[in-house]
C-alpha cells in the first residue's frame, strides 16, 4: 500500500518538521463532526483537531498562545498547490468556536483520490474556500519577525 504523509513545518530555523502516515492519523484522538459539503448535502467527516497536530509539533496552544504567538499563522497546501491561510489562534479550542479537523474519511469511507488522503474541514467557514483538499502540509509561519515567547 501507498504510504501518504502530511507534513508539519515551522518556518523558524530550530524547529524540527513533524510527518504524520495515514496510520499516525488514525491513532490520535479523533472527533467526527456532520456538515455540508461542496455538494450542499451532509456528510460526516471523520478526522482529527488540527490543534492536536499543531500541539503534537510543538506550536503554543491555549494558555501559552499569547503575545508574540498571536502572529503565528499555519499555510495550508494541497498537493495540487492550493493553499489556505489561518492564524494559529482561530485553530485553537481556547479562541475558536469550532474546531477545524484534518479529516481522512467521509460517511465512514476513505477520501477518494480528488479529495485525500487528508482533507480540512472548516465548518465555520461560510464557504468553503479553505477546505483544503489534498492536503499535504502544513506550514507554520512566525509574522512577529522573532521567536515567540514561552
Amino acid at each position: 500500500t501507498e504510504i501518504y504523509t502530511l507534513s508539519l513545518h515551522d518556518a523558524l530555523p530550530i524547529s524540527q518538521d513533524l510527518k504524520l502516515t495515514l496510520d499516525d492519523l488514525k491513532k490520535l484522538p479523533r472527533k467526527s463532526i456532520t456538515t455540508k459539503g461542496h455538494d450542499d448535502q451532509m456528510h460526516q467527516y471523520d478526522g482529527v483537531p488540527i490543534g492536536a497536530l499543531l500541539s503534537k509539533a510543538g506550536v503554543p496552544q491555549g494558555s501559552a498562545l499569547r503575545g508574540k504567538s498571536m502572529a503565528l499563522v499555519v499555510v495550508a497546501e494541497g498537493s495540487d498547490g492550493y493553499r489556505a491561510v489561518f492564524s494559529v489562534a482561530e485553530l485553537d479550542d481556547d479562541f475558536a468556536a469550532e474546531t477545524v479537523l484534518v479529516i481522512d474519511s467521509i460517511d465512514g469511507q476513505p477520501l477518494g483520490p480528488d479529495q485525500g488522503p487528508f482533507r480540512l474541514i472548516v465548518p465555520a467557514d461560510k464557504r468553503q474556500a479553505r477546505s483544503v483538499r489534498m492536503l499535504k502540509s502544513l506550514t507554520v509561519v512566525n509574522l512577529s519577525g522573532s521567536a515567540p515567547a514561552n
